[in-house]
Parts: structure tokens; C-alpha cells; sequence
């Protein structure tokens, strides 16, 4: 008789619906596991506002004017930046819709930040100094902070910070990939001679020695003294022989 292996078929099926269903219940009831930021270095933009892991991001990306990019640790190639500085508005600390043109005719440094992230502290002491000592030649620096505006006053007021600000949320994400960096990595650096060229493009915490070879380079473009092209090979050539010099 064929009743038999009916039967074992029979319960296979039973033991396996059950199987199944428990498993759905399983799913339904079992928490749901937060999404864990990923930092910007990885690829994958963080939300205005909300905090990114630590991560190793001070590293510098010198302009490469062979390929027109920033180049990035280990040979990665950052997208392509433009030659020219893009026309953009943010709110400044007022809410106040203002214009990177502004500041037309100067050479600019443009700094990128977030109040979650720890190097954007760090360097700000090195951005007022830098205001201070160029702004009698016709440098500027422009911080952009990528974050709600009330967390950005109540951290520039702490920190008494004298230069400008431009402050937005996606609308300063936009601004970061019309410098064709689609996946911030908080800071990053822009360096623009009078004429609105971009000269340099520098990812990671600045420090005194990247910023003095950069802007002695921008002097000698406003100048004349020298070419774009020669100038974004001297800051290239520059910061890798001084990366080359810190300490493994």
C-alpha cells in the first residue's frame, strides 16, 4: 500500500509550513536593528544634522591638473572638480540668502564643515589666523556648514568664529557636489585665486604647513608670476612631499 509515504509527505509538509510560519513571526517580532551612519569616506553621504562615526578622514587631496580631480589615499580618484568657482547662494547666520559672489576678486578658502565633526574643530583656530594675516591680501574664508542653522550659531558663538558663514542642509550638500564631491568627507578645503579659478581642492583637517604652501601658491598666481597649470602641479608635487614627511 502507497498510504505510507503519503503520510511521511504528508508531515514533511506540516514540518516545513511550520518552519515558515515561525520564522514570520520570528521577523515580526523581533526589534528592528537601527541603520548605522556610514561616514562620508565610505561613499555614502551623512544627513545634515545627523552624526557621523569617527573616522580616519584627515588625509589631504591635492588638485592633480594632469586629470583635472582630487586624488584621494591609496590612488583613489575623487569625481572631477570644475576649474571655476560655481555660482551658488546659501543662508548666512541671519537665515539671509547670500551669494558666493560676494567675495568677488578675492582669493577664497572655502571651508566645508559639520558641528558633529571633530577635525572641522580642530583647524578652525588655523582659519582664523589664516583670516587674519591675509585678509590684508585680499583673501577670505568662507566657512559652508552642512547642518541645521541653530545647532551652526549657538557652535560659531562658542567658538567666536569671525569669518563669514554660509550655512544650508541638502541645499549646502548641493553646493559640495557642484565642487564634484558627491560623498562629503567633512573637512574638505577650496582654494581660489582672485580670478575665480579653482586652484586646489584638499580633503581632511588643514594644517599650517598644507595652508602656507597653498596660499604661497595662490599669492604667486594673483601675481601673475605664475600659470594655472604649473601652480596646481607645485601644491600637488608640495603636498605629497609633505605627506611623504610625516611620521608613519
Amino acid at each position: 500500500m502507497k498510504v505510507q509515504p503519503l503520510r511521511i509527505a504528508g508531515g514533511l509538509l506540516v514540518i516545513l509550513f511550520g518552519l515558515w510560519a515561525g520564522l514570520r513571526v520570528y521577523e515580526g517580532q523581533a526589534p528592528k536593528r537601527a541603520a548605522v551612519p556610514v561616514a562620508p569616506a565610505a561613499g555614502v553621504p551623512v544627513p545634515a544634522g545627523e552624526a557621523s562615526p569617527a573616522t580616519p578622514s584627515d588625509f589631504e587631496a591635492p588638485f592633480d591638473s594632469a586629470v583635472g580631480t582630487a586624488l584621494a589615499p591609496g590612488g583613489q580618484v575623487l569625481p572631477k572638480i570644475p576649474e571655476h568657482l560655481p555660482e551658488f547662494s546659501l543662508g548666512d547666520r541671519l537665515g539671509k540668502p547670500t551669494s558666493i559672489a560676494t567675495w568677488h576678486g578675492k582669493s577664497l578658502i572655502i571651508n566645508f564643515w559639520a558641528t558633529w565633526c571633530a577635525p572641522c574643530r580642530h583647524e578652525m583656530p588655523l582659519l582664523q589666523s589664516i583670516r587674519r594675516e591675509w585678509r590684508d591680501r585680499n583673501v577670505e574664508v568662507v566657512g559652508i556648514a552642512v547642518d541645521y542653522r541653530d545647532k551652526v550659531v549657538a557652535y560659531a558663538d562658542e567658538l567666536k568664529i569671525a569669518y563669514p558663514l554660509l550655512i544650508g542642509e541638502d541645499d549646502a550638500l548641493d553646493v559640495a557636489r557642484a565642487f564634484g564631491v558627491d560623498s562629503p568627507a567633512f573637512p574638505f578645503t577650496v582654494f581660489t585665486d582672485q580670478r575665480g579659478e579653482v586652484v586646489a581642492l584638499f580633503v581632511g583637517e588643514l594644517h599650517k604647513t598644507q595652508a602656507d604652501l597653498i596660499l604661497s601658491v595662490v599669492r604667486s598666481l594673483d601675481q601673475n608670476r605664475v600659470q594655472l597649470p604649473e601652480a596646481r602641479h607645485t601644491i600637488a608635487d608640495g603636498l605629497r612631499s609633505l605627506s611623504a614627511e610625516q611620521p608613519t
